[in-house]
C-alpha cells in the first residue's frame, strides 16, 4: 500500500465554504441560441443550467459562491437576485408554487459576480477568485458540467481534502478514443477505496500518450496554494491559462488526490449530450416522468416504425398544454 502525501497544511484542516464558478465562456457552439443568452441560462427542463450546479454547491455545504463571468451574462447575475414585481404579481395571484420556484435561486447562497474581462482560459478565472477566496480552500465547479442531483461527489471530495489537505480532484474513467477531450491524469493507490494519488496530469492527450484513463471532470477542491502557482503559469494550450498545468506542479509535490466517480455526468456544453441531459432528467421527474417516458416509447417505436420519420400528432404530446 502507498502510503498518502503529507498534507500541505498543518493542524485541523480548515472547512471549505466557497466555490466559485466560472461562467465566462462565449458559448460559441450554441450559436445563435446564446447570441444574446448565456449558454449557463439554457433551461435544463425548467430551470437553467447553472441553477444545478449552484443547488449542489449549496447542498454540500457551500454558502457563498462566486460567478466568474463576462459580458452579455447579466442574466445569470438577475437569475440569483430577487425579482420583486415578478414576485408580488405572483403572490396576489396566489400562486405560491411558482412564487417559490422563483424565490429558490436567492435562497441557495450568498452569490457574487466578477467579470473575467478576457477568455483567457479556466486557470485565468480561477485566479481572477484570489481577492474573493483568500487563503482558505475552495471549490471549482465548472457551469456546463452536471451531476446527477442525487450524488454526493462533491461532498466526499470536501471530506478527502479535509483529511489529506491539499487539492482534489475528480476523475472519470473515460473510453480511450474520448481521453483526448479531457485534461488526463497518471494516478498511483491511495490504499482508500474511490480515492488515488495523482502524480501527473496533461491537458488532452493524444490517447497513445495518456499515462491513463481517468479524466478529469468539472469538480475541483483547491488549496490556495494554486493561486502562486498559476501566477506564472505560462498560456498552454490553446494559448490560455490552464488550470491542468498548474495541477501537474502541485501534483509534482505530491499534494493532489483523485476522487473516481461512475455516477451520472452530464455535459449540457456538447449539444447532443445537452439534448440527452434534458430527456434524462425530465425522466427522472415525478411531475413529467411518467407522461413523459410513456410519450417518448411510443415516440420512438412510430421513428422504427417509420423509417426515422416523426408521425406523432400535437394532440397526443403529454407537454403540449
Amino acid at each position: 500500500m502507498i502510503a498518502s502525501p503529507t498534507p500541505t497544511t498543518t493542524g485541523p484542516a480548515r472547512a471549505v465554504r466557497k466555490a466559485v464558478v466560472p461562467a465566462a465562456g462565449l458559448g460559441t457552439r450554441f450559436l445563435p441560441a446564446t447570441k444574446a443568452t448565456p449558454k449557463e441560462m439554457l433551461p435544463v427542463v425548467d430551470k437553467p443550467a447553472i441553477q444545478y450546479v449552484v443547488e449542489e454547491a449549496a447542498a454540500a455545504g457551500l454558502d457563498d459562491v462566486l460567478m466568474i463571468t463576462g459580458r452579455h451574462k447579466r442574466a445569470i447575475e438577475d437569475h440569483f437576485d430577487n425579482a420583486l414585481e415578478l414576485e408580488q404579481t405572483l403572490a396576489a395571484k396566489g400562486d405560491t408554487v411558482r412564487l417559490d420556484a422563483i424565490r429558490d435561486p436567492a435562497r441557495l447562497a450568498a452569490v457574487h459576480h466578477i467579470r473575467q474581462g478576457e477568455p483567457l482560459g479556466l486557470g485565468h478565472a480561477v485566479l481572477c477568485a484570489r481577492r474573493h477566496v483568500g487563503d482558505q480552500p475552495f471549490a471549482v465547479l465548472l457551469g456546463d458540467d452536471l451531476i446527477g442531483p442525487r450524488e454526493t461527489l462533491l461532498s466526499r471530495m470536501l471530506d478527502v481534502q479535509g483529511r489529506h489537505g491539499g487539492s482534489v480532484v475528480a476523475l472519470m474513467e473515460v473510453p480511450e478514443d474520448q481521453i483526448h477531450l479531457y485534461g488526463c491524469a497518471a494516478v498511483a493507490p491511495s490504499g482508500e477505496d474511490g480515492v488515488v494519488r495523482v502524480t501527473g496530469l496533461v491537458e488532452k492527450p493524444a490517447p497513445e500518450r495518456a499515462p491513463s484513463r481517468y479524466a478529469v471532470i468539472g469538480r475541483y477542491v483547491l488549496d490556495p496554494a494554486v493561486f502562486g502557482v498559476l501566477e506564472r503559469t505560462p498560456p498552454g494550450r490553446g494559448g490560455e491559462i490552464q488550470l491542468t498545468d498548474a495541477l501537474q506542479e502541485l501534483a509534482a509535490d505530491g499534494t493532489v488526490h483523485g476522487v473516481v466517480f461512475d455516477g451520472p455526468r452530464y455535459d449540457t456544453g456538447d449539444k447532443g449530450e445537452y439534448l440527452r441531459t434534458v430527456v434524462r432528467l425530465a425522466c427522472e421527474r415525478p411531475d413529467l416522468g411518467p407522461a413523459f417516458t410513456s410519450w417518448l416509447k411510443e415516440f420512438v417505436a412510430g421513428l422504427e416504425d417509420t423509417g426515422g420519420r416523426s408521425v406523432t400528432r400535437d394532440s397526443e404530446d403529454p407537454l403540449a398544454a
